[in-house]
């Protein structure tokens, strides 16, 4: 019986050993399972971020790409109509109807497509009349003022009446005559040629005869029988010029007129109570260069000159030191070796198309300074003789290319000439500036304006602002992580630690709402004592320390160890309390009574939303990064090393200095950087507790914009597709870059630094 017994526990014992083997071997099996999950997804989460980035960043490139392409030329149809000897020649709107008149006053309307004849009409001339010149009175109503050959002045407009027909847009041209089909009489008994110039309050009219320049001024009427307009005189002037009037331009406000030569001579005249008084005469091209073009580029401000040299140059009025405009030469485009033929400026926007004589063809953009296209057009030339002519619709986005009898029909691809590399981040000069200057201004009240776009402002605000929050938040947080981890009683930090680390939840709109509409205020009432807190609480600080240090150790030891800090909370509140009712009597002992007007008048401005705001307030939005970071970094340098370090005798600051900080390295820069990540891209503080103005300013009372404040303010107003939704893409895009190159560089400190303190 006791060796079936033995037998039966030796078989038992087998058994249950084999069972505590697969319930082991189960265990290990679950347990390999959930760390191959675990591995896998902390990879697929990894990859997954990565790739996130990496589809961000190259769907910005892709918004951002067709800024810098260049233009395309597509030829869609040619076909036989003669436009050579026509005295005006153009499209509508749409590009779908040209239209032309000839020296006899024949207007013929066809279709753009194709050439076939829509409409014809004959103006009011009479027999023995004929046209001597043609040009735009206002480019956009298609208001034109026709010279003829008796000294009359026709005023016609072409009238593209809309209509939509079972849903299909059909445009009926017309001819209207706004002011009279009778016109004009001029004093004159021919015309040479003829500038106008039209607004809504008056209409200038000079014509050219011979070497005798006539102005009559206009003004606007209505009719007593019907709501029709009629001119009536103002004034009629009768001078001469010192410069032969090959080209004559008048600016569409009326302002100016410039009298060019082929030689390169120009005279310029001011218009002032009525009259045109003489301003300066100047050479525009080198000497023994001829002029073969000019032009005024779009709102009439800039003259553009072309020679036959083949350079474009362009010049506008700039201020002197006398008060006095002179026209000053702005900047030139190479364009060909030969002799500039056409120039054609765009209707709605600051470019240009030009001809040489090889029949290149060029599209520029002034501001921008670029050449968006160079091609070749000598294709055209066995078309027919004469030289290449050019029309283009008001949009921009078809173009007719007249050669002897042919027309050449293209569809244009130009969307973002305005932009470029040197007018996003170099000084730029636009009309009526009176010096190259980095501005942003995407839009403005008035149709009569050029968006400006250069990310420097928005750049160095991003800068700036970053700059005075970390001023303000680094000594705070780095400082109250090394009190709270490393001297702090553990109690207190259980207190402290939560409720700094409860401020990261507050929202930053409630902060830039607070920081607007009641920090700004209270600091403007108030700037003394505020300058007087951030340079005696440090002091009083320090100097209550002192004290403490040197009070009877009867009075210290009732003071637990770690619990000094809070002495400070009647410190702080009793100073900032004194220093801001002294605020006034300091302001009238020192600052006349209004600190603010004091700065401005020794040539500081000063707004209500400044750098000093932001930099209060983004500060402790950026502290509970910074604070709760830096802590854990110095609160888990690990005790032997303290302990260690003061049973060789340190004192408790030798091992803070020596041993905690330097090994807590690694934790407090990159709370630092983390902090920093937060400034730069923090919208709503910044837009809501500054002017929000891009300006370039590092004056601490002035405002700024950010690059992540404006893509807030402007995106949503911007149109898709538009040089403006690209360039706040492309802000988006240099905020990325910006981030990237900050993190990989505090990721190489940091790994140093780690490399540094690590074997501690």
């Amino acid at each position: 019986m006791n060796q079936i017994s033995n037998e039966y526990d030796s078989v038992k014992d087998k058994v249950r050993s084999l069972l505590d083997k697969q319930t082991d071997s189960g265990h290990h099996t679950f347990r390999k399972i959930k760390d191959l999950v675990a591995k896998h997804s902390i990879a697929v989460g990894g990859v997954s971020v990565i790739l996130a980035v990496v589809m961000i960043f190259f769907y910005l490139l892709y918004v951002v790409f067709p800024i810098f392409r260049g233009a395309e030329l597509t030829q869609e149809n040619s076909y036989s109509l003669s436009v050579q000897k026509s005295v005006i020649w153009g499209m509508e709107e749409y590009g779908e109807v040209g239209f032309r008149i000839d020296h006899n006053g024949d207007l013929l309307y066809f279709d753009a497509q194709n050439g076939e004849s829509i409409e014809s009409f004959t103006l009011n001339l009479l027999p023995e009349e004929s046209i001597r010149a043609a040009v735009y009175a206002n480019r956009e109503d298609n208001l034109l003022a026709v010279g003829l050959s008796s000294g009359r002045v026709l005023f016609v407009k072409l009238a593209f009446r809309i209509s939509y027909p079972e849903g299909v847009r059909k445009i009926t041209p017309a001819v209207e005559y706004p002011y009279g089909e009778d016109g004009v009489e001029l004093e004159a008994d021919s015309l040479d040629n003829l500038a106008v110039a039209k607004n809504e309050d008056f209409l200038n009219l000079v014509a050219v005869t011979g070497s005798n320049l006539q102005l009559v001024r206009y003004e606007f009427e209505s009719s007593f029988l019907d709501d029709s307009l009629e001119l009536e005189e103002i004034a009629n002037q009768t001078f001469s010029s010192d410069v032969k009037a090959d080209f004559v331009l008048h600016d569409p406000a009326g302002q100016w007129l410039y009298v060019v030569s082929k030689s390169g001579d120009m005279q310029s005249f001011w218009l002032e109570d009525d009259e045109l008084q003489p301003n300066e005469r100047l050479k525009l091209v080198k000497q023994n260069t001829k002029v073969t073009e000019a032009k005024l580029l779009l709102g009439g401000t800039s003259l553009m000159i072309g020679d036959a040299s083949g350079v474009i140059s362009q010049w506008f009025p700039v201020r002197d030191d006398t008060n006095t405009y002179r026209l000053t030469k702005i900047r030139s485009f190479e364009f060909s070796d030969v002799a500039v033929r056409t120039i054609y400026p765009e209707i709605r926007r600051k470019g240009f198309i030009a001809i040489d004589d090889n029949n290149q063809l060029g599209i520029f953009y002034t501001t921008s300074h670029r050449t968006v296209l160079l091609e070749s057009m000598s294709a055209h030339e066995d078309a027919g003789e004469g030289a290449l002519t050019l029309a283009l619709n008001p949009r921009g986005s078809r173009m007719l290319l007249a050669n002897g009898d042919a027309l050449h029909a293209y569809h244009v691809d130009n969307e973002h000439p305005d932009l470029s590399w040197s007018a996003l981040w170099s000084k730029v000069w636009y009309e009526s500036y009176p010096e190259p200057q980095y501005t942003w201004q995407s839009s403005a009240s008035t149709t009569d304006f050029e968006a400006k776009f250069s990310l420097v402002p928005l750049s160095f605000g991003t800068l700036k602002a970053a700059f005075y929050a970390m001023l303000f938040a680094m000594p705070l947080a780095i400082c109250g992580a090394i009190f709270t981890a490393y001297f702090m009683a553990p109690k207190m930090r259980t207190m402290v630690k939560p409720a700094v680390e409860v401020m990261e939840a507050l929202p930053t709109v409630i902060l830039g709402f607070l920081a607007g509409l009641w920090l700004a205020p209270a600091m403007e009432e108030n700037l003394p004592g505020v300058f007087m807190i951030l340079m005696f609480l440090p002091i009083f600080i320090i100097a209550f320390g002192a004290l403490w240090y040197w009070l009877p150790s009867s009075i210290t030891h009732r003071i637990p160890d770690g619990w000094q800090a809070a002495l400070l909370i009647p410190v702080i509140v009793l100073v900032s309390y004194l220093c801001l009712e002294f605020s006034y009597p300091v302001e009238k002992a020192f600052f006349n009574g209004d600190m603010r007007v004091w700065l401005e008048e020794i040539g500081i401005n000063y707004d209500q939303r400044n750098s000093l705001v932001v930099g209060i307030a983004m500060g402790f939005a950026v502290i509970p990064t910074i604070f709760s970071i830096a802590e854990d970094a110095i609160f888990s340098v690990p005790k032997h090393l303290t302990s260690g370090s003061l049973a060789l005798g340190a004192s408790p600051w030798q091992t803070l200095v020596r041993v905690v900080l330097p090994t807590a390295s690694p934790g407090i820069f990159s709370a630092v950087m983390i902090g920093l990540g937060r400034a730069v891209g923090e919208t709503m503080i910044v837009l809501m507790a500054t002017g929000n103005t891009p300006i370039m300013e590092a004056n601490i009372f002035e405002g700024m914009r950010t690059l992540s404040a404006n893509i807030a303010v402007e995106m949503p107003e911007s149109e898709v597709g538009s040089s403006h939704y690209r360039v706040l893409f492309l802000a988006g895009f240099v905020l990325f870059v910006f981030t990237f190159v900050f993190n990989t560089l505090a990721e190489n400190v940091r790994h140093r630094l780690r490399k540094k303190y690590g074997s501690l």
